[in-house]
């Protein structure tokens, strides 16, 4: 008898088209869900017979008391090599093994781009004009070249946006906790001397740091308030990290020129959501990862854990 297997967020249903299957097909029967499981119980509900479970990013919590409701679950494969949402003390006395995937920075790199140029330029208002037979230009585009990127996080993602910026001819400075002049002058960037010199002196400020205690609400009101009223803020880090109401309300209020975000407070974003009828938001939903390339990482990867789990050699274990 083969064994169950749930693939979990299949929004667009390509998890079996992007990866083979074939080498554990013998073995496992693959379900996967397009519909996103908002709660445990529908978890707990929608996974009581399957063995395997393969998980996207940290979209789904598996804390203890979830883990607790699924004995027959056997193997948990999460997207990347690390995630905080899962509770891996918990796991191993349930005698879950949980592994990982390779994950390219590149993709949200993009995104990054493609928010900020988005915004930048206008191009959903004047696109949306265009086929909607609507005004002839509307907008008066903000300019890359001389202007300054502001960079909260330079790591492995903030550092490509980075290069990006100067290629652009931006001015680019960074902060972050622990950020070093010897790190930044390796990557040819400025160190900015506070959180509050970078928000108040940049253009434009994207976000790319780790979610902990440290970075949970590091944008609130206050911070938010040194931003120009010409300035663009770009987060596809967390949503945590940037206090939803507090940009709610900048950008009802018009205090800032705009916002490109990719992350939010609940996801899927439910209807009638304040951040589905924002004003001076370019929106996507949590598209940052979601690439061909990572997409075929992922699952192709996720078999090769599923193999090696059922040949008693596991791949790539977390926790």
């Amino acid at each position: 008898m083969r064994l169950r297997c749930a693939v979990l967020d299949d929004f667009q249903q390509v998890a079996a088209e992007v990866a083979d299957w074939s080498p554990v097909a013998d073995r496992v029967e693959v379900t996967s869900f397009a519909e996103h499981f908002g709660s445990e119980d529908e978890l707990a509900a929608a996974l009581a017979e399957f063995d395997i479970v393969v998980t996207l990013r940290e979209r789904v919590p598996f804390p203890a008391s979830l883990l607790a409701r699924l004995p027959r679950l056997k193997l948990l494969v999460a997207s990347g090599m690390r995630n905080s949402v899962i509770d891996y003390d918990a796991a191993a006395a349930h005698g879950v093994t949980v592994c990982g995937t390779a994950s390219s920075s590149t993709p949200p790199v993009e995104l990054t781009w493609a928010l900020l140029l988005g915004l930048a330029r206008g191009i959903v208002r004047e696109n949306d004009a265009l086929r909607g037979n609507g005004p002839w230009q509307q907008t008066v585009g903000a300019d890359l070249h001389g202007s300054r990127l502001g960079l909260l996080g330079l790591g492995k993602i903030g550092s490509r946006v980075a290069r990006v910026g100067l290629a652009f001819g931006m001015h680019v400075s960074a902060w972050s906790q622990n950020l070093t002049k010897e790190y930044t002058d390796e990557v040819g960037v400025e160190l900015a001397p506070s959180k509050e010199d970078l928000l108040s002196g940049s253009d434009f400020v994207s976000v790319h740091l780790a979610l902990s205690e440290r970075t949970r609400g590091l944008l609130g009101p206050a911070e938010l308030a040194l931003l120009k009223p010409t300035a663009y803020l770009i987060n596809t880090s967390r949503a945590a990290i940037v206090d939803q109401d507090a940009l709610l309300a900048a950008l009802r209020q018009g205090r800032i020129a705009g916002a490109g975000v990719d992350v939010f407070d609940v996801e899927p974003l439910p209807a009638g959501h304040p951040m589905r009828t924002a004003p001076r938001l370019l929106a996507t939903p949590h598209l940052g990862y979601v690439s061909r390339a990572n997409y075929a990482t992922y699952y192709g990867q996720a078999v090769e854990d599923i193999r090696a789990y059922l040949d008693g050699e596991p791949l790539r274990r977390l926790g």
